[in-house]
């Protein structure tokens, strides 16, 4: 017994085929539009530049070993990019010293760059109280003996480009800055009211990671 012929089965599979096809067809073009345009756009990463440090309590106690570390931070940040946007989220900022963390993360605001735009950032970084490892203390006592402590000022968070109405996945951003802090003359700061505040104007290295 022979199986019957159906031109309508056929026909289904034939469009079936045909609609996969067609949908395959434009995903690959979609890739390729995106892809075009990633590269001839070829997004910078921002800027990011550690502008001053406002100490107002740097205090280690050796028994038991503890730091309390306050101070206000202002930092800017400059999308280069004429035809791109980057958009900013969960942003956390805190100090480190010889990579430990001595404040707590402070959580910076949702923000949007136009092209060419730039933000400033002013927080206040928190450490009262700072358990610190016995050989970081001797560090740090070392330091503040020899008038010149670097602190760390680390940025953690994500980035999304936006070009007209697309926008591309969450990507890592990783910022750190430098920042020197003078226990003597060889930096100068200036009082503000209680609290020593240090102009340094320092490039920080930022790092775009998936």
């Amino acid at each position: 017994m022979t199986e019957e012929y159906c031109p309508h089965h056929q026909d289904g599979n034939q469009l079936v085929k045909r609609i996969v096809i067609a949908i395959v067809g434009l995903l690959i073009v979609c890739a390729i539009v995106v892809l075009l345009v990633w590269a001839i756009l070829h997004p910078s990463k921002p800027r990011f530049l550690l502008q001053d440090v406002t100490i107002y309590a740097f205090n280690l106690s050796t028994a038991p070993h503890l730091l309390t570390s306050n101070l206000q931070i202002t930092l800017a940040a400059r999308n280069p990019n004429s035809r791109i946007g980057i958009s900013y989220r969960k942003l956390d900022i805190f100090a480190s010293y010889r990579n430990q963390q001595i404040t707590l993360p402070t959580l910076l605001p949702t923000t949007y760059q136009g092209h060419r735009d730039f933000t400033i950032w002013s927080p206040f970084l928190y450490g009262n109280d700072v358990p610190v490892a016995p050989f970081l203390q001797a560090g740090l006592s070392a330091d503040m003996n020899g008038g010149l402590v670097m602190l760390d000022i680390k940025v953690f968070g994500h980035v999304k480009w936006k070009v007209g109405s697309w926008i591309s996945r969450r990507y890592q951003i990783n910022v750190h800055c430098p920042a020197y802090i003078s226990f003597s003359d060889r930096i100068k700061g200036f009082q503000v009211g209680s609290a020593m505040k240090y102009q340094l104007l320092q490039t920080c290295g930022v790092d775009i990671s998936l």
